[in-house]
């Protein structure tokens, strides 16, 4: 449990001063403070006062998007900086400037686009022309069917195979998806959840159909059941059962694995279905901690998994607010992994991050403003200083990205890094006494969730109460109204509209032909019926087993995955020992 004002733990930092280093290498000491306090209560009874009389402010009150205060101007009078402690050097602990010494003067972020529809033969196709593109790593978006643990031949399935993602059946489906792509040269994300052990398990079992050393393969799983539960709701078994598997990943990547980050904790959904900055971080944050707690209680030594856990954040519209989030993530997780849980290694504290422009900003009004929006987020998250990065198309308010619209939210990362200068030192916000500020304010927002959620008995016990769903639920509900009220402008929705007219150009879209599930539904049963019965049998018996006792699942899983059993097949395995789940649906 978390205490305030306690200098054994992070919270303590959120607003504290040290007048040893104050702000700007300045060395401003009682009496400059004193004096500059002063003059700025003056300049604002004075010449802004005076402004403000001839041209009035244009709003009652300036917030961020997600309501924050704004001040006007900070000034080392309101912002002293305690540098050592609460920024560091690039690279160092508290890693609030980066979590490596060169950042991007060394390498820039992996470029990767989220990628995935119809059959395994069109994503591998997409896949092949992204990385020709300059993509430097792969990331898989599953369908709906695939994302729930269903396969394309279940009734739940009609209508939905290849529409959101690409449909992955059985390793059969995998082998045809990385076809041609060199696993232990390309790493891959994959962005499933409930049933991630299953597809984990496809992608082990093929690099050993390869000859490929698990050792050498690297990419991430987000594997995050606790956002499932918080925000997406495409989950498997009930929470705690989930908490079991995802344990079971880490501890058996941690090993056999090593390249491979075994969850991704995610905010991003978390943000896309409501939450306010500071409520997305400290969520995830307390997801994360979640996961060390259950690791640590299995026995585990922190330092054999944290430098494997990996991050993944939303990048919203307000600039110096996404900057300040990701800035305070990593402060906020290297002091909970130092001093909370003792992690000795750099390695363990350091929160690397995938980001993502917010899907949830684009409009279907005006759909190419989005292009700016996607451009502005991008560059927040380079700022910001995330590990890997992806952009969103303008045209996936209405469905999966064409290739032009996707070739166009790749340019934009490669003109960032590429023709902005941006890339070229580190940090270079560090210091602004206003990003500091909100830094500050956003970190110390997030622990007061944090606390609350620790005086519930944890993340786990605070979704079961429903706590973070209600608190997203009324953000999403307030920001709503201020959207509806116009008190929260959206250029194209709710100002600066036009009405459509004949002459309006549709723009492209992509497709997705119905005869997909057919064809998925044809070769699924051709796998079927080539693969041996009792092999299948003798697979799912073991992942019973395994799943009943407490023995890791993850090697059982690879067997039945290497046996062609189905990722439906295994998944009613685990559905039918650990039981299912409903949402409480409390509001």
């Amino acid at each position: 449990m978390l205490h305030q004002h306690d200098e054994k733990h992070p919270e303590a930092h959120a607003n504290g001063e040290d007048h040893r280093y104050t702000s700007g290498g300045e060395g401003l000491d009682g009496d400059a403070l004193a004096s500059l306090r002063a003059e700025v209560a003056a300049w604002r009874a004075g010449p802004v006062a005076d402004s403000e009389k001839k041209m009035p402010p244009r709003e009652a009150r300036f917030t961020t998007w997600s309501g924050m205060d704004v001040p006007d101007v900070v000034t080392p009078a309101e912002k002293s900086i305690p540098y050592q402690k609460d920024l560091g050097l690039p690279g160092e602990y508290p890693f609030t400037r980066g979590v490596q010494p060169t950042m991007y003067r060394s390498r820039l972020w992996t470029m990767r686009m989220f990628a995935g529809f119809g059959t395994p033969e069109q994503t591998n196709a997409r896949f092949k022309y992204l990385l020709a593109e300059g993509q430097t790593g792969l990331s898989t978006a599953f369908d709906f069917p695939t994302l729930m643990g269903y396969d394309s031949d279940s009734a739940r399935s009609l209508g939905e195979v290849g529409m959101c993602g690409v449909a992955v059946d059985t390793l059969r489906d995998m082998e045809v998806l990385f076809d041609g792509i060199p696993l232990d040269k390309v790493t891959t994300s994959m962005t499933i959840n409930g049933p991630a052990v299953v597809l984990l398990c496809f992608y082990i079992a093929l690099a050993d159909k390869r000859g490929i050393s698990r050792k050498l393969i690297g990419g991430t799983v987000q594997n995050d059941c606790l956002k499932e539960f918080i925000a997406q709701h495409a989950w498997l078994v009930p929470p705690r059962p989930a908490m079991r598997i995802v344990t079971d990943m880490i501890e058996y990547c941690s090993v056999e694995v090593p390249r491979w980050n075994s969850v991704s904790i995610s905010g991003y959904h978390i943000r896309e279905a409501g939450s306010t900055a500071a409520q997305e971080l400290a969520f995830t944050i307390a997801d994360g901690l979640a996961y060390v707690e259950s690791c640590v209680s299995r026995g585990l030594d922190v330092d054999s998994f944290a430098p494997r856990l990996s991050f993944f954040f939303d990048v919203h519209n307000d600039f110096f607010e996404e900057i300040a989030k990701f800035r305070a993530a990593r402060r906020m997780w290297a002091r909970f992994l130092k001093e909370r849980y003792g992690a000795k290694k750099a390695e363990s504290m350091k929160l690397r991050t995938h980001a993502q422009t917010a899907g949830v900003s684009l409009t279907a009004q005006q759909p190419y403003n989005n292009v700016a929006r996607v451009a502005l987020q991008a560059l927040a998250a380079v700022l910001g200083g995330t590990q890997s990065l992806h952009t969103n198309s303008l045209d996936e308010t209405y469905a999966l990205p064409t290739e032009e619209s996707v070739m166009i939210a790749l340019r934009t990362q490669q003109i960032i890094a590429h023709e902005s200068g941006v890339a070229s030192t580190i940090d270079p916000l560090g210091g602004s006494y206003f990003v500091e500020h909100m830094t500050d304010k956003i970190e110390a927002e997030a622990l007061d969730y944090i606390k609350r959620i620790d005086e519930m008995g944890g993340m786990v016990s605070a979704i079961e109460k429903g706590y973070p769903q209600r608190e997203i639920a009324a953000s999403a509900y307030r920001f709503q109204r201020e959207v509806d009220s116009a008190e929260r402008i959206m250029v194209g929705v709710n100002k600066y509209t036009k009405a459509a007219s004949a002459s309006d150009k549709a723009i492209p879209l992509l497709r997705i032909d119905e005869e997909t599930q057919k064809l998925q539904c044809k070769n699924l049963a051709a796998v079927k019926a080539s693969r041996s019965a009792d092999a299948v049998r003798s697979a799912l018996s073991a992942v019973r087993e395994a799943a009943r006792g407490k023995d890791n699942v993850m090697p059982a899983i690879i067997g039945a995955s290497s046996a062609y059993c189905t990722e439906q097949e295994i998944c009613d395995v685990l559905r039918d020992v650990l039981g299912t789940y409903s949402d409480p649906a409390e509001f």
